[in-house]
């Protein structure tokens, strides 16, 4: 009896240890189509803005270029691409997704181009605590082809930037420290700065998750 209780006893850490494996090393990307089309230069849309601030897909957007670029990539200038939409009469980030890929292609003459959501943007109040939410999504995709390169989150909190405010006494001081920190979000758009570091996150370079090394980088072809 014993000697069973033993026998599954390592059977039981044999199987955690598996598990404790396979956890410990993170999901690796697949970069088959990516390595594949070695896009050079990028052009990026305006986010699509799924949430109720009507600032976030300018904010996001004029903070996608820089990672971008320290990635090694050419990125079509912003104001280039809204004022080409803008005199067809495209204004709206859901309209320009409509544009075909190939399209996209002839009148920018960009590789591949960068497809975003914003699914969070603004403050979270959370009775004892508040802060500045900022998350989105990307996808790039081959502009010969169509296909999908690449796909990756991102999302940062104004407690990362160093944006808070501390009150002391206890659970009043909490609560007073929550609302003071509600106003203060509103007052600095606090938003616009958090959305950088979603930015930086979301489009960094390097495996296993984010964009590979475009050709302006000392590392290209490293990844």
């Amino acid at each position: 009896m014993l000697k069973l209780i033993s026998l599954k006893l390592v059977s039981a850490l044999s199987i955690l240890g598996l598990l404790a494996a396979c956890a410990s090393q993170p999901h690796q990307a697949d970069y088959t189509a990516f390595k594949k089309a070695q896009p050079r230069a990028i052009l990026v849309l305006p986010p699509v803005n799924e949430t109720a601030d009507v600032k976030a897909s300018s904010s996001v957007l004029s903070q996608m270029t820089l990672p971008l670029a320290e990635a090694g990539y050419y990125v079509i200038p912003v104001a280039l691409m809204d004022e080409t939409f803008k005199q067809n009469g495209l204004t709206t980030p859901n309209d320009i997704e409509q544009v075909a890929p190939a399209k996209l292609r002839d009148i920018f003459g960009a590789d591949a181009v960068l497809y975003s959501k914003i699914t969070q943007y603004g403050s979270v109040y959370q009775i004892v605590d508040s802060t500045t939410v900022v998350a989105a999504s990307a996808k790039l995709v081959d502009l010969k082809t169509g296909d999908v390169l690449w796909q990756g989150l991102g999302s940062a909190t104004g407690k990362e930037v160093g944006m808070n405010v501390n009150i002391g006494g206890g659970l009043v001081g909490m609560l007073v420290q929550a609302a003071v920190r509600q106003v203060a979000h509103s007052l600095m758009d606090e938003g616009h700065e958090v959305a950088g570091l979603t930015s930086a996150r979301l489009l960094s370079a390097g495996p296993p998750n984010g964009l590979l090394y475009g050709p302006r980088s000392p590392k290209y072809g490293t990844d």
